[in-house]
């Protein structure tokens, strides 16, 4: 059991919606109860949203070494929604230390898949009805942190974001590791033109 979730700094907030002590204790709850083997909690955040008949709730965790673990659950109802919260930080951080486990085993020759290559055709990816202007719509602060290729995949693992941005240690460059829609992921790095 995990003896860092002791007085740890809880943050509940809400949206359309008054958190009341009984919403707050049962979030507290939860969170504390939560048994993580690594990595330590620090700061938890929950923010709970209530839109017509949907009650949403997101969890934020910060946590030990530069982790952040968010989730988002929607349901009929708010404890539910927190109780699908939790469980999803439960199955993510399992998911995380069984990667962590097996990075550290010897890897089989042939581990590597090879996909066939696919050519589309210009007519085909371009159509007369999309006459769409693109809109510039968020912008946001990204940290970009040194790291190596199977701590992006790790980091990657744990948010629900669809890329990240690092600087690969190995190579010294910018990298982005992102996640495929067949479920495996991709890095992009910049050719070096002074080749």
């Amino acid at each position: 059991m995990q003896k860092h979730n002791v007085n740890l700094p809880i943050i509940v907030t809400g949206r359309h919606v008054d958190i009341t002590e009984a919403i707050r204790d049962y979030a507290h709850k939860k969170i504390e109860s939560l048994h993580l083997d690594y990595p330590r909690i620090i700061e938890a955040k929950v923010v709970l949203d209530v839109q017509q008949h949907r009650q949403m709730a997101e969890i934020i965790l910060f946590c030990a070494d530069h982790i952040v673990i968010e989730v988002k659950s929607t349901t009929e109802d708010i404890y539910a929604s927190i109780d699908e919260s939790i469980a999803k930080i439960a199955r993510r951080m399992r998911k995380y230390k069984t990667r962590l486990l097996r990075s550290h085993r010897p890897r089989k020759d042939g581990s590597i898949r090879h996909i066939e290559e696919q050519v589309f055709h210009a007519e085909v990816l371009h159509t007369e009805d999309d006459h769409v202007e693109p809109a510039y719509v968020h912008a946001e602060k990204y940290k970009v942190r040194p790291l190596f290729t199977d701590e992006a995949i790790m980091d990657l693992e744990l948010s629900n974001r669809p890329f990240i941005i690092f600087h690969n240690s190995k190579t010294h460059k910018l990298a982005i590791m992102f996640r495929r829609k067949d479920g495996d992921y991709g890095l992009i790095e910049p050719e070096d033109n002074n080749k």
